[in-house]
């Protein structure tokens, strides 16, 4: 993990778009900070190396003095060996459909720009949790017709900004898609965060999220809730479902749950790093069996996590049409 603010897409944001992450008034930008233009909030959130920190302190886990001194905060710093040593195994993680997923959410970006009456304009992507790149993102960030924002609460090579998703530091309507991707399950409201997604898209906005069900606690103190698929679906009831599915299956599944179960008998780091090594070495290509299981709707029930892609709409699925959306197996 880098660290220091040293994004590699240094972006200059208009304070216009920009709303206090308090009480959404506009701001107004000084020598090196950001200052609310409402008397009654009083807010005021610093600018580090050209990324505004925009948090809500009242509502947030973190703190604005933490980034202000770079702090450690979601992401736990990694030693250079154990990095190099990792990239060196194989890993038991494969997500199946990333690279498909952000392909077509591409496709739908810009066929609903050729629609827009100032199509000249760059639709506006946001990216929250940001900080370092997806999983399969590779092609769409490097787009150079689409406009994309990479926000986080930790400081990586892509953290353009900082804010806490449940407090989205932009105007309503603002974006045509907003990308969530493995990061749902380290908010401790995450319908706030679904909610602060669909104020900020626009009428025909794109919303594509990752969540994990079958996965182990990682990212430490720092992880809360876990979904199944119909959990996230109605997660996202006020969008009209597009898509959705598991991005890995049960193999991937199993094999983490094979090297957490090794991980719990040991607290050594030293030890439990060895573990961690020979739990991948002797499991990974368990994660090969999901491509052919991966469309099976027994899969659907035992998947490592889900994906979801929506848009906006002013009808929200209720209860009982949430459930008529199971398509795994009743025992």
């Amino acid at each position: 993990m880098v660290r220091g603010y040293m994004t590699e897409k240094p972006i200059s944001i208009p304070e216009n778009l920009l709303r206090c992450p308090i009480c959404s008034s506009s701001l107004k930008k000084t020598a090196g900070s950001l200052h609310c233009s409402s008397e009654k909030c009083g807010g005021s959130f610093p600018i580090i190396k050209g990324v505004p920190i925009l948090i809500n302190e009242s509502s947030s886990l973190f703190a604005i003095e933490d980034f202000v001194h770079d702090e450690q905060t979601t992401f736990p710093s990694v030693t250079a060996n154990r990095e190099k040593i990792a990239k060196i195994l194989p890993k038991t993680s494969s997500n199946l459909r990333a690279n498909e997923n952000f392909n077509k959410l591409e496709r739908l970006i810009m066929d609903r720009q050729k629609k827009r009456k100032n199509n000249d304009l760059k639709p506006k992507i946001l990216v929250i949790g940001g900080s370092i790149l997806g999983e399969g993102m590779e092609n769409i960030i490097k787009q150079s017709q689409l406009d994309i924002i990479e926000g986080d609460v930790s400081s990586g090579p892509h953290t353009q900004i900082v804010f806490d998703g449940h407090d989205i530091p932009f105007k309503d309507s603002f974006f045509q898609a907003v990308i969530v991707q493995a990061v749902l399950e380290h908010v401790l409201d995450p319908q706030r965060c679904v909610d602060e997604i669909y104020r900020v898209l626009d009428d025909e906005g794109l919303v594509y999220a990752e969540t994990p069900f079958m996965q182990q606690v990682h990212m430490g103190r720092y992880d809360f809730t876990r979904f199944t698929h119909l959990g996230h679906r109605h997660l996202f009831r006020q969008f009209k479902e597009i898509e959705s599915g598991a991005t890995g299956g049960p193999g991937m599944a199993l094999a983490w749950s094979y090297q957490y179960f090794l991980l719990s008998f040991f607290e050594n780091k030293f030890l439990r790093d060895i573990v961690r090594g020979f739990a991948r070495l002797t499991s990974f290509w368990w994660k090969y069996f999901d491509y052919y299981l991966i469309n099976k709707p027994g899969a659907l029930d035992a998947a490592f996590g889900y994906y979801f892609l929506g848009s906006k709409s002013k009808n929200s699925l209720n209860d009982r049409e949430l459930i008529q959306q199971y398509r795994g197996i009743d025992l």
